[in-house]
């Protein structure tokens, strides 16, 4: 996974904002790469941000906002959709030829939608956070994130948008994802 270079927030709202803001900028750098073989190495890393963050929002946040908003339920569901849709989508591109048309314009589709998702996340869900978590929780929570993300899948996996589906088969995922990816690495 690509690393963020600047320093991590240590509170779970900015933490998240900014993998927001590094996501656009690796879509960004795949969709606009000057060779067509040249987008597989940063495909490969905003896969993986892409997996590992939506896992982690899954297992940390989406819980947490269920339990401490009002209508924490339609806010949280309405992102598990989105979720859905965008690993759906994210299974398909991967099956691609990365130097074709159709991997841009269904990256190009998917940019979108996790676009519109994230700042779903950041107008419906985060002020939720920021109302009723104090300074500490929050940076617990980011401390949460960052060890949910690095037990995390590093591919989708479409249907598993909750935090039980998360702990129960996330770690067998995350297993298979890992050895995978260090096998493609070994052999091309």
């Amino acid at each position: 996974m690509t690393e963020m270079i600047i320093e991590s927030p240590d509170e779970v709202i900015a933490f998240l904002k900014a993998q927001h803001n590094l996501i656009e900028d690796m879509f960004d750098e795949v969709l606009f790469a000057s060779d067509p073989q040249a987008r597989e190495k940063p495909f490969a890393a905003l896969r993986q941000l892409l997996a590992v963050h939506e896992t982690a929002e899954e297992m940390v946040v989406h819980p947490r906002v269920r339990r401490e908003a009002d209508a924490g339920d339609a806010v949280v569901d309405a992102r598990l959709e989105e979720e859905h849709q965008a690993k759906e989508l994210l299974s398909q591109i991967e099956k691609l030829d990365i130097t074709s048309q159709k991997f841009i314009d269904e990256l190009t589709k998917l940019r979108e939608a996790v676009l519109d998702h994230a700042a779903n996340e950041e107008n419906n869900e985060f002020p939720f956070l920021e109302k009723v978590l104090d300074a500490d929780d929050l940076k617990r929570m980011t401390t949460a994130v960052k060890a949910a993300q690095a037990i995390a899948p590093t591919h989708p996996h479409p249907g598993v948008e909750s935090a039980k589906l998360n702990f129960a088969l996330g770690p067998f995922a995350s297993m298979l994802d890992r050895a995978r990816d260090a096998l493609r690495q070994v052999i091309g």
